[in-house]
């Protein structure tokens, strides 16, 4: 069997719980296999090189957005990453920016989803006489189900905010995933709240009227989510409002 290239990887390494710790890039060196991944090339240097590296991953398969971090700059999931995508062989990995930082490339994703929920109240707020739990659920139309299923798909992986201009240059815009959801529960019809609720919520510089449309989170979303396409339901629901 022909002996696969060298791949060289260069990795962010800082550790901020070890106090004379700074940042710096190691490198790594490792045999290419067929159909390898960047998460597969992690997993080998963490077992075979360095058991110190610190990385994030759960289901290997695109599903649970824990391997998200920067990959030749550009942010996106490690386990859906080929190395055969780079023709040189070298690979740089970052952290995702806009994130606590917890170690090397780990990052604080699920902090940041929790406040963002909080923040926006994204959860059913059902109508009345709906929390009556003897109640029959009332049926959906299959079109209203594709749509909800199609926002639902969003794996908060944190590529979107890493991508987002506007996020690194106010901390305090809540980010396409949290328009994303937004959109959600106001497509969903369960939903007592109306576009003026929606309005209070999101309806400012920090929320559906921050974002620069630049594009990064529809260009970087691992589960090619429509991103800029309910940014601007949104923005027609909340201008619509201000009439």
């Amino acid at each position: 069997m022909a002996k696969g290239r060298t791949l060289t990887f260069s990795i962010f390494r800082y550790d901020p719980q070890m106090p004379d710790d700074k940042p710096k890039m190691v490198d790594y060196q490792i045999e290419e296999a067929p159909g390898m991944t960047v998460f597969i090339a992690l997993n080998q240097l963490r077992e075979l090189q360095d058991p110190s590296l610190q990385f994030d991953f759960v289901c290997r398969a695109g599903i649970c957005g824990s391997c998200a971090m920067v990959i030749n700059g550009m942010p996106t999931l490690a386990c859906r990453t080929l190395t055969s995508k780079f023709a040189d062989g070298k690979i740089k990995l970052m952290p995702l920016p806009g994130f606590e930082l917890i170690g090397d490339l780990s990052v604080n994703t699920g902090k940041f989803m929790r406040e963002i929920a909080e923040r926006l109240k994204l959860w059913l707020h059902p109508k009345a006489g709906d929390d009556d739990i003897h109640r029959l659920e009332a049926p959906m139309s299959p079109e209203e189900a594709a749509k909800l299923y199609e926002l639902e798909r969003c794996v908060e992986c944190g590529v979107c905010v890493s991508a987002c201009a506007t996020k690194q240059m106010r901390d305090t815009f809540v980010g396409a995933v949290g328009l994303m959801k937004i959109a959600r529960f106001e497509l969903d019809s369960r939903d007592a709240r109306n576009a003026e609720d929606f309005y209070h919520v999101i309806g400012n510089q920090d929320g559906v009227f921050g974002c620069m449309t630049l594009l990064g989170c529809q260009d970087n979303c691992p589960k090619d989510l429509p991103h800029m396409q309910q940014i601007a339901y949104l923005r027609r629901k909340m201008a619509v409002t201000l009439v």
